[in-house]
């Protein structure tokens, strides 16, 4: 007789795990697995009703979920995420809490009480970048970009802004770059023009536009590198990456800040301008002036 496998001992083991059977879960599972990836911490310290409550999803469905991965239960699960926590960096609903009291935060009904609110948790995701961002990344990124011929950008909806000021950074350091730009209709067939001596770089959140996704799955079918930014390592785009940021995105109260994206975005461009701008002192983004 067969006994089940056994349930991951470790959160490496498990985050593998979940990686490996995302694409075949179902949707409410799917959903657990990118609220699970993007907030460790969270799950190791609240109830499964008060995490279903954020989720918007029953609590029995991350019972089963946890049952699918070998364990007996949630409890069971959590303990991988309680161990973890002893010697991981400040969640972001912690960080977001240390603001408030530092900046002595009240309920504020004003109108700049909304400016407070995006203000503390952009400041929370800002100092996430330097726990969760990888300084190998960066620097394989930026190779990539300053070798490039051409480098393509992507991004639709929510993430047409990083683009923008991706390609206007790009532009003024020298770096020759083509925006897909979906009007007209022509930003597929104008990926088919991109060759291994150049860099697709794509952007997109949940949720995923369609075209970009299709974009960079029919890139990763060529040799040209892909660098993609992300809000988790369960987005499509994760998979056909050579080099993946991602940015987990934490619930506000009208929408999602580009902030962080936008900051990975600079460092980046500043990184390729110090490979570019040789015998320069600090790198620089020149600014239009008038003559």
């Amino acid at each position: 007789m067969s006994h089940p496998p056994a349930p991951p001992a470790d959160y490496e083991t498990l985050f593998q795990l979940i990686h490996d059977r995302f694409d075949s879960m179902s949707k409410s599972h799917q959903l657990i697995s990118v609220y699970l990836t993007q907030n460790p911490n969270e799950i190791a310290v609240h109830s499964v009703n008060a995490l279903a409550d954020r989720c918007g999803i029953h609590a029995s469905s991350f019972v089963r979920f946890a049952q699918t991965l070998g364990f007996s239960g949630f409890k069971d699960l959590q303990t991988i995420f309680r161990k973890r926590l002893e010697t991981a960096a400040p969640g972001f609903e912690a960080r977001v809490r240390a603001l408030e009291d530092d900046l002595e935060n009240r309920d504020d009904p004003s109108d700049f009480g909304f400016l407070r609110d995006l203000v503390v948790k952009d400041i929370a995701a800002l100092q996430a970048l330097l726990d969760d961002v990888r300084g190998d990344d960066l620097t394989r990124a930026a190779d990539l970009l300053a070798a490039a011929g051409t480098v393509f950008l992507v991004g639709q909806l929510r993430s047409a802004p990083v683009v923008e000021f991706l390609r206007y950074m790009l532009v003024m350091i020298g770096k020759r770059c083509v925006l897909l730009d979906p009007s007209g209709g022509l930003a597929t067939h104008m990926a088919r023009t991109i060759t291994d001596e150049d860099v697709l770089v794509a952007v997109s959140f949940r949720f995923y536009a369609n075209e970009v996704v299709s974009i960079v799955e029919a890139v990763r079918d060529t040799s040209t590198p892909i660098i993609a930014l992300s809000d988790s390592t369960l987005s499509p785009l994760a998979k056909s990456a050579d080099v993946f940021f991602s940015v987990p995105e934490h619930r506000h109260t009208f929408s999602r800040s580009i902030a962080a994206p936008c900051c990975i975005s600079q460092a980046l461009v500043l990184a390729t301008a110090a490979r570019l701008q040789v015998g320069a002192g600090l790198p620089e983004i020149p600014t239009v002036t008038r003559a």
